[in-house]
């Protein structure tokens, strides 16, 4: 622990859809849902607006639907998220030397490594001009904690949100975290905090108060000794500027050990759809599949399955994940499951999320077409930001061939397909996004960064005066920026 407040967690507030807001006029103060809009879709990040109404990350997208019908569903744009991170990234690297990224929207900074002196006084000013320099910059909000260690830090961001700063100064920090709920600590998750409420331990005061020895008794020596040193706000981790991930992976223990087959195979594929998720919001990618089975007598068994090249397809995570449960007894019971990814890579996250969306597109492509609904050329604006979208590949329009025919001549050329949210430019009305498409029509509103809402056009999905285009660089981006 340190004597002054030096560590400052930086997390973008609803990071995905707020870009999508920022650099789509006319969602600014509107239910903004971001994710993969098939079938099998998960939200990737909800705005406030959304949160509203129920709407979370991980999140199934149908369900997302029915809390929220009139929200606007887009697909990630992984290009124009990469480029903001880095405008943001590069505004912490000038406080430090020492910044260590999370995720694109997330990052630890060491406020003493850039050389200056820092009290409570000269940390909170430096917190309130990174906020006003991202704010210029792209137009976001980030929330900031400040603090003596990173635990303490990255609890007070989130205390801050949104577009909030929160200063813990040292000395302070049990009477802080005393009334707070267990779930605030690093690594307590409904497992653990299900566990701890059950022994009548619902705050970090009451953690405090249970004291080293029990905590041990209840959860184990490693984890109980972890959390009482959380629970009195203990935390010696440094800063570190280079994380070179060896492996992504998720687990949960289990209050009752599980027999039923089917539970166990519904409890690995969502283990499988977890650790996707966070293997892409690290930037990578994967060759090698593992999966962690901690049977009833407390024997640990770990099976692994090697793919040809990286994925971070969640279908080919779960396919994976599944074959290798066949290959373990889970006879007499099962207290723990694991998934991870190994031999990580660092690819391009939108080229690999466009693997899985384009499999999600095949999938959906007759239910949805038969429900989406079409306006006419030049039809009026419509009053809400709904954009369900047909079946589409992200970035723009499939062109593949049909299969030859039983004469031997090629068949009709499929319809070309867009997906709700990707950019296109039209040789006449210039840059816009696709709002909506469906029964051989896509809808396109026409606005860019710091524009005005713009208007609502209707045409052919062949119409060959429309093309799909790169993301805009936002307000206050260079557009040398955006990739």
């Amino acid at each position: 622990m340190r004597a002054a407040p030096t560590i400052l967690h930086l997390d973008m507030d609803a990071f995905y859809a707020s870009v999508e807001q920022a650099s789509k006029p006319s969602l600014r103060g509107k239910a903004v849902i971001v994710g993969g809009l098939g079938p099998r879709g998960v939200v990737a990040t909800a705005s406030y607006e959304a949160r509203r109404f129920g709407v979370h990350s991980a999140m199934p997208m149908a369900q997302a639907r029915r809390l929220c019908p009139n929200g606007a569903y887009l697909i990630p744009r992984f290009r124009l998220y990469q480029a903001v991170s880095e405008v943001v990234m590069g505004l912490l690297r000038e406080l430090s030397p020492l910044v260590e990224p999370l995720s694109l929207d997330e990052a630890f900074v060491d406020l003493e490594a850039g050389g200056t002196a820092f009290d409570s006084k000269s940390a909170r000013e430096t917190g309130e001009r990174l906020r006003a320099d991202i704010r210029a910059a792209t137009g976001l909000s980030g929330s900031v904690g400040l603090a003596g260690s990173k635990m303490l830090a990255k609890v007070a961001s989130e205390e801050a949100k949104p577009a909030g700063l929160l200063l813990i100064e040292p000395g302070t920090e049990r009477e802080l975290l005393a009334p707070m709920s267990v779930r605030t600590l690093p690594g307590v998750g409904p497992v653990t905090g299900e566990h701890l409420r059950r022994a009548g331990i619902t705050t970090v005061g009451e953690l405090a108060e249970a004291g080293e020895d029990e905590l041990v008794r209840m959860v184990g020596r490693s984890h109980g000794v972890g959390l009482y040193r959380m629970a009195l706000g203990l935390d010696d981790r440094p800063v570190v500027a280079e994380r070179d991930a060896k492996s992504v992976s998720v687990e949960d223990t289990f209050d009752v050990d599980l027999h039923d087959r089917v539970r166990i195979r519904t409890e690995v594929q969502r283990l499988a759809d977890r650790c996707v998720q966070r293997l892409r919001g690290s930037g990578h990618s994967g060759r090698t599949i593992v999966l962690k089975v901690r049977r009833y007598d407390f024997s640990t068994l770990t099976r692994s399955e090697t793919l040809r090249g990286p994925t971070d397809d969640p279908a080919v995570v779960r396919e994976a994940a599944a074959r290798l449960l066949e290959g373990v007894d889970t006879t007499g019971g099962v207290r723990l499951l694991g998934v991870g990814v190994t031999g990580l890579a660092d690819y391009t996250q939108e080229d690999l999320f466009a693997q899985s969306m384009a499999a999600e597109a095949e999938a959906a492509a007759g239910a949805a077409a038969e429900g989406a609904a079409a306006e006419p050329h030049g039809a009026p604006e419509p009053t809400g930001p709904g954009v369900a979208a047909g079946p589409a590949v992200p970035g723009g329009p499939a062109e593949a061939a049909e299969p030859a025919g039983s004469t031997g001549e090629p068949g009709p050329a499929p319809e070309r397909r867009w997906a709700a949210g990707s950019d296109v430019l039209h040789a006449v009305y210039g840059p816009g996004w696709v709002q909506g498409s469906g029964v051989g029509r896509v809808t396109v509103r026409f606005e860019q960064p710091g524009s005005a809402p713009g208007r609502v056009r209707t045409f052919r999905v062949e119409d060959p005066e429309l093309e799909p285009s790169d993301p805009l660089p936002l307000v206050g981006q260079d557009a040398a920026d955006t990739p």
